[in-house]
């Protein structure tokens, strides 16, 4: 590990030390997960790549949004 000093405003800092204190972690712990979460996650693909989430419906069962249980 490389270790690295990075500046904080003290109100971000304050409030990265409540978070960091209530998930039971590091400061540092935390900023690593922050930077690998949005700055070192795989580039999305393709034309459109807006969402990275699980999909909750395929091509086939677009407009099943529609359908009415009654």
């Amino acid at each position: 590990m490389i270790k690295r000093q990075v500046y904080f405003r003290e109100e971000e800092f304050e409030l990265l030390q409540t978070a960091a204190q209530r998930s039971g972690r590091s400061v540092a712990g935390l900023v690593r997960e922050a930077v690998r979460r949005v700055w070192l996650r795989p580039m999305s693909e393709g034309p459109v790549a807006l969402w990275d989430g699980p999909t909750a419906h395929n091509a086939m069962e677009h407009d099943t949004i529609y359908d009415r249980v009654e």
